[in-house]
Formats: C-alpha cells, structure tokens, sequence
C-alpha cells in the first residue's frame, strides 16, 4: 500500500490521534491526503489506525409501487458500516455541524 512508503513527522500522526481521540463518537467530516472526504462516526482509534462507521443508503426494495391514486417514492434506510483509515492518511478532521441539536426528553 501507498501510505507505507510515506513518513509523517511523529507530532503531526499524535496530534491526529489525540484529535480523533477527542471526537470519538461524535459524527464528523474528514479528509484524506488524497483529498478524499467521508462523514462519518468515529467508533475507535489505536496507534496505527482509526475506525469509523461511514453511513450508506440502502434502498427497500427493487420494484416500483402503486398505492392509491398516485406514486409513492422508494423508501430508503441508512445504515453504517466501519471503515478502518491509518492515520498517516487522515489530514483532517472537523465536526459535523448540525443547526439544532437534538431534543432529549428527560429521563426520570
């Protein structure tokens, strides 16, 4: 693989760790040294690599459906699937912004 050939300074790939430390379960955006982007759930790091749960959209079924008097559109779901990326690959990382957070009713 490519990124083997490829040496980063040893604070730049512990400074990565420590930020993918920090976002850890959190949903974030990231870039590869390619230029790559995903979005994604980072689920967890070693020393080496970086394991994050990347979201696809699966749709319900292959056949077109009539209910009624018009069409309905496909149903899809989204389910996430871990990707592992090494760090030495990872060029940034920024969490994911979201207008409103989430309502959590309390809990009693």
């Amino acid at each position: 693989m490519h990124y083997q050939n490829q040496t980063l300074p040893a604070y730049q790939t512990s400074n990565m760790k420590n930020l993918c430390d920090r976002y850890k379960d959190y949903y974030v955006m990231g870039q590869l040294s390619n230029g790559t982007q995903f979005e994604g759930i980072i689920q967890a790091v070693d020393n080496d690599n970086v394991t994050i749960l990347i979201p696809e959209n699966v749709e319900e079924g292959e056949t077109d459906r009539q209910f009624g008097y018009g069409y309905y559109p496909r149903r899809y779901y989204r389910r996430f699937r871990p990707y592992r990326y090494p760090l030495v690959l990872l060029s940034g990382l920024l969490l994911y912004p979201f207008l409103f957070p989430p309502y959590y009713p309390p809990y009693y």
